[in-house]
């Protein structure tokens, strides 16, 4: 993708992710990037901001000797989701209309 990803779409990625299911790092450090062009360090700092914005909760599983450490939405952090799909929702709403048949055209 072309778009240069501000922390608030990253933000909005990792929660929509956490939004039905709680994850582990990686498999969620990799969900992201199956969906943006981001670096795997750009991501910790991106979790440290949402779990010290109280967004995010974190707790470790034993595996395999090791820990996992899980990220798991807040309740603060749904209402911040939901925010973030309201003004999705307005932004896609005028970049269709902006767009019109000329997207429609490029698509089809």
């Amino acid at each position: 993708m072309g778009f240069q990803i501000g922390g608030t779409i990253l933000d909005f990625v990792v929660l929509s992710i956490l939004r039905n299911k709680d994850e582990y790092g990686y498999v969620l450090t990799q969900e992201v990037r199956d969906i943006l062009d981001v670096s795997e360090t750009a991501m910790y700092p991106s979790l440290k901001r949402l779990q010290k914005n109280n967004l995010l909760s974190v707790y470790d599983v034993p595996y395999q000797g090791r820990n996992r450490r899980y990220y798991k939405l807040t309740e603060e952090g749904r209402v911040v989701l939901e925010k973030y799909m309201k003004e999705w929702n307005e932004l896609k709403k005028h970049m269709d209309r902006l767009l019109g048949e000329d997207f429609d055209h490029v698509n089809g």
